[in-house]
């Protein structure tokens, strides 16, 4: 992709996610692996108002050093720390979806009360500890929790999706969402059945040819 394609893309996965309530004002943020850097959003511009141009570039050379007319995203660190320790990894989606930063809050894992859960990679969708935001102590926190996985929530805060490309990892995003708020739904009816180890390994498997390749 081009690195106009590649802005643009940002801004309308920025302005997707508001419009399926997944994040909301400018709370979230999203950045793409490009060429020695990355491209991420401003800090505190509204999705609607965004052009692409205002898309800030970081060179993985030294992150404090920015192309752009406004700051990087105040949650640069774990975007950068990913995308530059994770070459698998292309982009970095993050927003505060309500039922699962509500899991977030109460610090909880989102455990296999579904086989859905497998779209992250694993047995759950896991919490990293919590850390203060924009700290690079939350990046560590991040990547650690991120360790087999493609998503996981941030106690306190709300989620992290990675992947290959942006529709991926919106993917992922809507999903671990759906995924929150049925387990919610199930807590307040019973005690929700999580599904086995070895059922989430035949799952696991399943899930190498299913959903969202491009």
């Amino acid at each position: 992709m081009s690195e106009l394609a590649i802005r643009k893309e940002i801004i309308s996965t920025c302005l997707k996610m508001e419009e399926l309530g997944i994040n909301q004002g400018t709370s979230g943020n999203v950045s793409h692996r490009f060429k020695d850097g990355i491209l991420i959003t401003p800090s505190g511009v509204s999705y609607d108002l965004l052009k692409p141009k205002d898309i800030v570039f970081v060179p993985f050379s030294d992150k404090n050093s920015y192309k752009g007319e406004y700051p990087p995203s105040s949650e640069l660190d774990f975007h950068f720390d990913i995308l530059k320790t994770k070459p698998d990894i292309e982009c970095v989606l993050h927003n505060h979806s309500i039922y699962a930063t509500a899991m977030a809050i109460c610090r909880m894992d989102i455990p296999a009360h579904h086989y859905m859960v497998g779209v992250a990679g694993g047995k759950k969708i896991p919490c990293a500890s919590y850390a203060t935001f924009g700290t690079p102590e939350l990046s560590q926190n991040i990547i650690k929790a991120l360790d087999g996985y493609s998503a996981c929530l941030l106690a306190n805060h709300g989620v992290v999706t990675v992947g290959a490309n942006l529709k991926k990892a919106l993917w992922i995003a809507i999903e671990v969402e759906n995924l929150a708020k049925q387990y919610a739904m199930a807590k307040q009816i019973g005690e929700p059945v999580i599904l086995s180890d070895k059922e989430m390994d035949k799952i696991l498997e399943k899930f190498k040819s299913y959903g969202l390749k491009k």
